[in-house]
């Protein structure tokens, strides 16, 4: 099969898009290449991460309307996503439908307890804190508004 996209940075993608504002370049950091294209084919409109991310790097919250370039695993532009909602909950609190929206492996809540279970327990213990069904998490959702997604 012929590789018919070249890389691009973010920078690039940006400019082509013919966007305006702000934006932040980021990759998922499990698996960041298989999330990456499961956006791009509009599949995945959902994420989700520690609350307690954002409070330890006293970063702010995703909000509606704004703007991320996903990068794949070498840093090269995939696409551009706008979010258009943001809440925090308890994690036994995450509904199927975010699940669903998530789009990772049969897109059951189950699946996305387990995989996410193991994920955010490896990333609040780099903070020295413990994972429990009553962690906060960030839910993000988001449609892909630079390259249309297509088919």
């Amino acid at each position: 099969m012929e590789k018919e996209k070249q890389s691009m940075t973010a920078e690039e993608l940006w400019e082509q898009s013919g966007l305006t504002g702000n934006y932040e370049a980021w990759s998922f950091s499990e698996a960041p290449d298989k999330l990456a294209a499961l956006v791009k084919k509009g599949i995945k409109t959902a994420t989700c991460s520690a609350y307690d991310l954002y409070e330890a790097g006293d970063e702010p919250l995703p909000k509606a309307g704004d703007y991320s370039i996903i990068l794949d695993s070498g840093n090269s532009a995939v696409c551009i996503i706008q979010t258009t909602k943001v809440y925090v909950c308890a994690f036994s609190e995450v509904t199927a439908e975010h699940a669903f929206k998530e789009g990772e492996g049969n897109r059951s809540l189950a699946y996305w307890r387990k995989v996410h279970a193991d994920f955010l327990t490896m990333e609040l213990a780099m903070l020295h804190r413990t994972f429990t069904d009553r962690t906060k998490v960030v839910c993000e959702e988001f449609k892909v508004v630079f390259p249309p997604v297509s088919g």
